[in-house]
């Protein structure tokens, strides 16, 4: 294929800019961007040099006969944006979650295996450098056979974050769509992608966030942030969706000779007290990782009972792509594989829509909270 792959973006936010400069960086030419806002749409296609806009996806994808078509938009209008792009013939490469719970997500699976497309789940922080290195030292034997996997996070979220998708489950939010997603992809990528168990529990501490027009941009939404929260007139959304999760699972591993342990605590609401971190647990050792999603740095503890700092390998720094910003990066890394997927090249192996409808069946079995025993009968 000599000719660039032709690429149409769904939304205008944080996430459709960001995927218009990644798959631009991987060589594919955009063709077009659809949005719901036709102003925004207008500013953001002149702002990136793009020559289509429509506000009507289906239209979109008959003018603009993409190759692949890119989801940036949030997880509850993901499933009416693919079902028409599939059944056109279009790869899809698509944001998390891949939809707002399990059904439409497995639907979405099963049609694009039907209609032999290739698709890519972006859960893609497992390309954080320290994660790749994490990998290749646990790979060699750094903390001998894997015993159990600690990922720990504490957001400190502002309560009055204007009103939005990602205070409801129907939208695709939550912290289980919108952060679990990233850390179960990250552990999947060290330990293994074989998950035998799952058990948790969701708590929403927010119940409910101001109404505030004009916001467009997820990473600019506290800029939005009313002033006086005490105003009368101000509206009021109510949340849905659960912003505390603790989630153990139980993880295959070619490395382990049993299940590996791992425990999820996340509190999107809480305030950090120390870092939040990552940490892999072996029979002979140990790996801390400092950040969230592991932004680093890595330290090892090994036969000297210390912790030491390791310096990411240059191997591992050549192979990234020479992009700011931790997501846009980890975007990139994953739209490459895909492009070369697409054009018949080697690629490395890469999330598909068989993972994401995976995580999206067990974000539904967290959310039902069915996991406790009762036991206040006990004497």
């Amino acid at each position: 294929m000599n000719k660039p792959l032709k690429v149409l973006v769904s939304g205008t936010g944080f996430a459709g800019q960001g995927h218009t400069d990644t798959f631009r960086n991987v060589g594919a030419e955009i063709v077009g961007m659809v949005g719901r806002t036709e102003s925004v749409l207008k500013e953001v296609a002149e702002k990136k040099s793009i020559p289509y806009t429509n506000t009507n996806w289906e239209q979109a994808l008959l003018d603009c006969q993409p190759d692949i078509v890119s989801i940036g938009t949030p997880g509850g209008v993901h499933y009416d944006a693919i079902v028409p792009a599939i059944k056109q013939g279009c790869h899809v490469y698509c944001d998390k979650p891949l939809t707002a719970d399990g059904h439409t997500a497995v639907a979405l699976y099963e049609l694009a295996k039907k209609h032999d497309v290739k698709t890519a789940y972006a859960s893609s922080f497992r390309y954080m450098p320290c994660i790749q290195h994490a990998k290749q030292l646990i790979a060699q034997g750094a903390i001998g056979e894997p015993l159990e996997v600690e990922c720990i996070s504490h957001f400190n979220l502002e309560r009055a974050i204007p009103f939005g998708w990602s205070h409801r489950q129907e939208a695709g939010g939550g912290r289980l769509n919108n952060n679990f997603t990233h850390k179960l992809s990250i552990v999947n990528a060290v330990i293994g992608e074989k998950i035998l168990a799952i058990s948790g529990e969701v708590r929403d501490d927010l119940i409910k966030a101001p109404i505030v027009k004009g916001v467009h941009n997820f990473k600019t939404r506290r800029e939005h942030i009313p002033k006086d929260l005490n105003d009368p007139n101000l509206e009021w959304g109510a949340s849905n969706v659960e912003w505390t999760y603790t989630v153990m699972a139980k993880i295959a591993s070619t490395l382990a000779t049993k299940a590996v342990s791992v425990l999820f605590k996340h509190g999107g609401l809480n305030p950090r007290f120390n870092e939040d971190h990552i940490v892999f647990y072996g029979s002979a050792g140990a790996i801390y990782i400092k950040g969230h999603y592991g932004q680093g740095p890595l330290y090892s503890w090994s036969e000297n009972k210390t912790w030491e700092e390791l310096p990411t390998p240059q191997t591992i720094i050549d192979g990234l792509p020479d992009v700011k910003g931790d997501t846009e990066r980890n975007w990139e890394c994953l739209a490459r594989e895909f492009v070369k997927d697409i054009k018949g090249e080697a690629f490395s192996p890469y999330q598909t829509f068989k993972d994401g409808a995976r995580y999206q069946q067990l974000i539904d079995i967290i959310r039902k909270n069915g996991n406790w025993t009762n036991v206040d009968h006990l004497q």
